[in-house]
């Protein structure tokens, strides 16, 4: 790293609220970091997206824990020149692993997988608006046709800089392209393990902002940021693999599915409304979970279907034995990825517990069925409020027990902190006060 000229390390964790903090470290400290870690205050996890504090027990004055940098993952970051970024996990000053930390938890959630004799592979995609500023109300840089090559052209050096920061700091990019929103952009990575996967959404964004800033641009990665319009998802995508065999192909069932994948995707499904507290956790993210704006708005899945809040992707006939996955598409950016990560590895773990097989597919837009053919899918509207999806994780104990008590009890406080605190604001004054948290 000395010869990259780095001057500091970015040493980074992701709290309850799906903010990415930071401790900075010079260069001349960082190998005492990096042995006994750098203290930060467990009162972070009660930290809200506004910067409030929700009252729990953690959120008191006393304590201290420790950073750790994963040096596995140590990176010079490309867009910020003297800087190098690592992940941390967050430990006690006794040496414990603290119950707070999102990164230990996934870590053991795919530890427990690999009980099961099962791999995961994960990948997050990434989708963000670019505006020519942050003052009043943002102006969109790119206000092209969605998809379209004329949105391409007009940010072509703000993504050509991004494409050639991510390769130099090893991001695997397989997709790049305009999405639907004025200026929206998406972009997709390479399958990984599945800490990794949530590490690299990190520096993913992290590069974004860096892109963006040397261009005198702004970027927002918020789950809602215009008022009717399509908002910023980060869908999960995630496949399984047994003895270096993808369930997800080459099976008996619909779609080539073998009995171990229906089982682990039903568990996912069955507790779809509980995960929206992990994975759609702002009162923002409700904006934008609305019914036919591909959000995943129903409980249901479906072969290549966007609507369905689980869209089996099974890749083009002859790389299903690589491709095949199933993508969670209710989930937004708003989400901690390790968070995420732990709790829809858990929820599929219950399902392979439980056992059993999918429900019928969903072949259409929920919406457009009728109500009786909806119940008789199954497919079922999922919680249109953060509260509620609070309620449905605080009794979901496949969630609950991964995640344990201290964790439990941090993040329904964030959560119904938020909730309370956008009580009765319109959408308009949401997606205000939320743009720039994320």
């Amino acid at each position: 790293m000395a010869g990259e000229r780095i001057a500091a390390v970015a040493v980074t964790f992701v709290d309850t609220a799906g903010v990415t903090r930071v401790k900075g470290v010079p260069l001349g400290a960082f190998e005492h970091a990096a042995a006994w870690g750098v203290g930060a205050t467990p009162v972070f996890d009660a930290f809200g997206a506004d910067d409030s504090i929700a009252a729990t027990a953690v959120a008191n004055p006393t304590g201290d824990l420790r950073l750790l940098p994963d040096l596995d993952r140590l990176v010079a970051l490309a867009a910020q020149p003297g800087w190098a970024w690592a992940p941390a996990d967050r430990w006690t000053q006794e040496g414990a692993p603290h119950p707070g930390c999102a990164r230990l938890l996934a870590a053991r959630t795919v530890d427990r997988l690999a009980a099961a004799g099962l791999t995961a592979r994960a990948a997050f995609e990434v989708e963000w608006v670019v505006y020519r500023g942050t003052d009043g109300e943002p102006e969109p840089a790119a206000p092209g046709p969605a998809y379209g090559m004329t949105r391409l052209v007009e940010l072509s050096d703000f993504a050509v800089d991004l494409l050639r920061a991510l390769a130099a700091e090893g991001v695997d990019v397989r997709q790049f392209h305009p999405e639907y929103t004025p200026s929206q952009f998406e972009l997709s990575v390479a399958p990984e393990a599945p800490v990794d996967a949530a590490d690299t959404a990190v520096l993913v964004r992290t590069t974004i902002r860096g892109v963006a800033a040397r261009h005198g641009l702004a970027v927002s990665f918020a789950p809602s940021v215009a008022d009717p319009g399509v908002g910023n998802g980060g869908h999960l995508h995630l496949s399984l693999s047994r003895d270096g065999r993808n369930v997800f192909s080459g099976g008996p069932g619909r779609f080539g599915l073998t009995p171990e994948a229906e089982a682990f995707t039903a568990g996912i499904l069955r507790r779809l409304p509980a995960l929206l507290a992990v994975g759609a956790p702002s009162v923002a993210s409700y904006l934008r979970l609305l019914p036919s704006h591909w959000a995943g708005a129903y409980a249901c899945w479906g072969r290549e279907n966007r609507e369905a809040a689980l869209r089996l992707v099974t890749g083009s006939q002859g790389e299903e034995t690589t491709a095949a996955n199933v993508e969670v598409k209710c989930v937004d950016q708003a989400a901690n990825p390790y968070l995420l990560v732990a709790a829809v590895l858990a929820a599929g773990l219950a399902g392979l517990e439980e056992g059993g097989p999918l429900p019928e597919p969903v072949h259409a837009d929920p919406a457009g069925l009728s109500d009786d053919e909806r119940a008789r899918l199954g497919a079922q509207r999922l919680p249109t409020d953060l509260a509620t999806a609070a309620a449905a994780f605080a009794a979901e104990p496949a969630l609950t027990a991964a995640f344990g008590p201290a964790l439990t009890e941090t993040l329904l406080a964030v959560r119904r902190a938020e909730a309370e605190a956008h009580g009765g604001r319109t959408p308009a004054e949401i997606i205000a006060a939320t743009r720039w948290r994320w």
